[in-house]
């Protein structure tokens, strides 16, 4: 049986972001920066607290090593176990439920428009997902993968270029 159809593909489950308030984990932190910008950034009467989470954001950034967006389109429930050199590009649309290993780069190449990267999508370490590439909910990607092309929901994409196996 597969476990994991079983997690959502829409609805995000917030409890994988979850974090105490002063418990040591960079990664939900720096999400948590993200979120909090996210929902006062068209608010005057935020301001100071827009300028806290963006200061928020820097510092974390900075711990855990990643490029990730104060304006990123993420979906809920996002983990990154080991956050340290992921890079997102700032259009770049990632779904509810996902799960993003160390070193992984979801950008464009030579002008083309942003992936989309559907919901619980798991995405391997060092995983390279580049141009206008959709992957479909369910979906996995493997470790080091370069992904130029779509894969269809509940694949697995694999190799340098990467080719979809069942």
């Amino acid at each position: 049986m597969n476990i994991s159809k079983h997690i959502s593909d829409v609805d995000p489950d917030w409890s994988r972001e979850y974090k105490s308030l002063f418990s040591w984990n960079p990664s939900r932190s720096l999400l948590a920066s993200i979120r909090s910008y996210q929902k006062y950034k068209n608010s005057p009467l935020f301001f100071f607290v827009r300028k806290l989470a963006v200061l928020r954001h820097c510092f974390w950034s900075i711990v855990t090593g990643a490029d990730i967006p104060i304006n990123s389109k993420i979906g809920g429930g996002l983990m990154m176990p080991h956050p340290n050199g992921i890079v997102i590009h700032p259009n770049a649309v990632i779904g509810p439920n996902c799960l993003i290993f160390q070193q992984v780069t979801i950008g464009t190449i030579d002008g083309s428009t942003e992936p989309v990267i559907e919901g619980h999508v798991d995405i391997g370490a060092g995983a390279k997902i580049l141009g206008s590439v959709r992957v479909g909910a369910h979906a996995r990607i493997g470790a080091n993968a370069v992904v130029l092309i779509d894969v269809p929901a509940g694949r697995t994409a694999v190799g340098i270029p990467a080719r979809i196996k069942s």
